[in-house]
């Protein structure tokens, strides 16, 4: 699967993610201390839908332009976002629209034209620092921050065969540097033995709580095509497995095709 982000921006998957990063920060920020948030795989921030990569892929077509034609309460705050950035606002730019004055953002970006476009669209902003830097090593190398408090996203591109292995690694990398921090690992899921295998190693690792919500158009049987998609997170905010199933549900009734095996929910994989 090459999973670059131009190629797929506003896509359902996308739009799970980032629904559910939205109610991450907010439940982050109803604390008053400052919040510092990592994102290991960047991308360029911001994405034009009517050209280039996006364009040719039209994935966006069953993505975001579905979710905005049919607005739903669960869905509002995430799309509220959307409307207000334009274009579709990647990780980067929706995690920046939501800092406060003392929050912090580090951006980790490898591929050159991806970089230049972060680096562009943060240009001067002392909220925000750009790093032309593997996000894997960057998971040891800017971990703990000085903030006691945050949200490290992991979402790579899933090009590599040993990519559950590394989010793995990743994860156990940043629990043990972070181990206070919500740590999000976005994963495909093509079917269901690599997903399975992924559960087992994580908790092998010993780290306790985790949970995972998941997001299906169908039953994953299909190894050659992306049947849905979701989102790991190590300690989980409070209400957060009440509060992500509506979410989900409101993404499965307007992205959904009623096909076979369609589902949303969220599942512990580890106990607190």
């Amino acid at each position: 699967m090459n999973y670059r982000h131009a190629f797929h921006a506003g896509n359902f998957g996308d739009c799970m993610k980032h629904a559910l990063l939205v109610w991450l920060i907010d439940a982050l920020q109803l604390k008053p201390a400052p919040i510092f948030v990592l994102d290991t795989h960047a991308g360029a921030g911001r994405y034009d839908l009517t050209d280039g990569p996006a364009q040719r892929t039209g994935e966006w077509r069953q993505g975001i332009e579905r979710l905005i034609d049919a607005p739903s309460p669960a869905l509002a705050r995430y799309l509220g976002f959307i409307r207000t950035l334009g274009l579709y606002p990647g990780s980067p730019a929706l995690i920046r629209a939501m800092l406060r004055p003392d929050d912090r953002l580090a951006c980790c970006e490898l591929q050159p034209d991806d970089l230049f476009q972060l680096r562009r669209h943060f240009a001067r902003d002392p909220q925000v620092a750009v790093h032309h830097r593997d996000g894997w090593e960057t998971l040891g190398a800017l971990l703990p921050p000085r903030q006691r408090r945050g949200l490290v996203l992991i979402d790579p591109p899933f090009e590599d065969t040993e990519e559950f292995a590394h989010v793995v690694d990743g994860l156990a990398t940043a629990h043990a540097r972070f181990g206070a921090g919500v740590l999000a690992a976005w994963y495909p899921i093509k079917h269901r033995a690599p997903v399975r295998g992924f559960f087992t190693a994580l908790q092998q690792t010993g780290i306790r709580d985790i949970v995972a919500a998941e997001f299906l158009l169908r039953e994953p049987i299909l190894p050659d095509r992306l049947n849905g998609c979701g989102l790991l997170v190590v300690n989980p905010p409070y209400r957060f497995e009440h509060e992500a199933p509506p979410i989900l549900q409101a993404l499965l009734e307007r992205l959904g095709r009623n096909e076979r095996g369609a589902t949303a929910g969220v599942t512990r994989i580890a106990g607190e």
